[in-house]
């Protein structure tokens, strides 16, 4: 069996939430430096029938994160982005009603050093979802060996 745990590090974007009416987490920055490869996870939990509004995800990129040359951060453009094509960013919408718990994996291919993943609600989400965000960095430059 080949080793993938000294090639891979986890960047949590989103702790497990319910997301509710008006209640969403603030997206979180993640920080590629030493990887040449992303892949974005999101987990949901089922979506209850009585909830008829959305819950979307806009996945942004910049070169800097504010804090030396100021950086903007920009949606995605599809070219960026593979398992879905965005529009505007958004790489996910669950739907009005109801949506079956899923696991979703998008790869990010851009060139930007730091991605942020954006939830969103709209309308009413009475139930609420849960949800939570995993930025899989792969590809290190900086690996351990493999012990």
């Amino acid at each position: 069996m080949k080793d993938n745990y000294n090639n891979l590090d986890l960047d949590q974007s989103i702790v497990p939430v319910l997301i509710l009416d008006a209640t969403v987490p603030v997206a979180v920055e993640t920080d590629l430096k030493d990887a040449n490869s992303a892949v974005i996870e999101i987990s949901c939990g089922a979506k209850g029938a009585g909830d008829t509004g959305t819950i979307t995800f806009t996945l942004t990129h910049a070169d800097d994160d504010g804090t030396g040359v100021a950086g903007a951060y920009a949606n995605v453009a599809a070219a960026d982005v593979l398992g879905v094509t965005p529009s505007s960013g958004v790489i996910l919408t669950l739907a009005a009603g109801a949506v079956a718990a899923a696991v979703y994996k998008f790869g990010y291919v851009g060139g930007k050093r730091f991605l942020k993943l954006t939830p969103a609600e709209n309308d009413a989400n009475a139930t609420g979802t849960v949800v939570s965000a995993t930025i899989i960095k792969g590809h290190l430059l900086d690996a351990p060996p493999i012990s």
